[in-house]
Order: structure tokens, then C-alpha cells, then sequence
């Protein structure tokens, strides 16, 4: 059973379960031990980031770390650049 102990903000994860099944997002917020706050730039946007368990994602060892020290530094994140760091990641589907 994961938890958000595995997780961390800017950490890359697919989705397993419902209608964004196979998308690959990015953590955007940490709720609680069950829920994350996620985002890809494109469907789900970064002002209105998806609410999602936890259970229902493939967490990824990959954490963005440049997207962590933005958000750490208060410096703003647009969706643009949110699907450019994914992209990597889409093109192994």
C-alpha cells in the first residue's frame, strides 16, 4: 500500500484508474496520507489541478525537481511549461 511518504511534490505519476487512465501527471499537492492534487498542463491544468488517490496512480521514481524549486521558491508555473517536462515522459506510451 503506498502512501504519500513515496511521494513528493514535482514527483511523476501515471494513472491506473478512471477516465485519465494512461495519462501521465505531476504531483502538484499533497492532501492528506490518501489524495494528491495532480496536474499534466493540457487536460487538467494547473489552476485546477485533478484530486486523486493515491492507490489509483503508478508512481514513477522520477521527481521534476526543477518544478519543485519553483514551487518551494513561490516563482509561478504555467501549464506550458508543465506539459514540457511531461513530455518525455508521454512519448514512452
Amino acid at each position: 500500500m503506498e502512501s504519500t511518504n513515496d511521494i513528493a511534490i514535482g514527483q511523476v505519476v501515471k494513472s491506473k484508474a478512471g477516465r485519465d487512465k494512461g495519462r501521465t501527471f505531476i504531483v502538484v499537492d499533497i492532501l492528506d496520507d490518501k489524495y494528491v492534487m495532480i496536474a499534466d498542463g493540457d487536460l487538467r491544468r494547473i489552476d485546477s489541478p485533478k484530486k486523486k488517490k493515491i492507490r489509483h496512480l503508478i508512481v514513477y521514481k522520477s521527481v521534476i525537481v526543477d518544478y519543485k524549486e519553483k514551487v518551494e521558491n513561490k516563482m509561478k508555473v504555467n501549464n506550458a511549461y508543465i506539459r514540457k517536462v511531461l513530455e518525455p515522459f508521454n512519448k514512452e506510451i
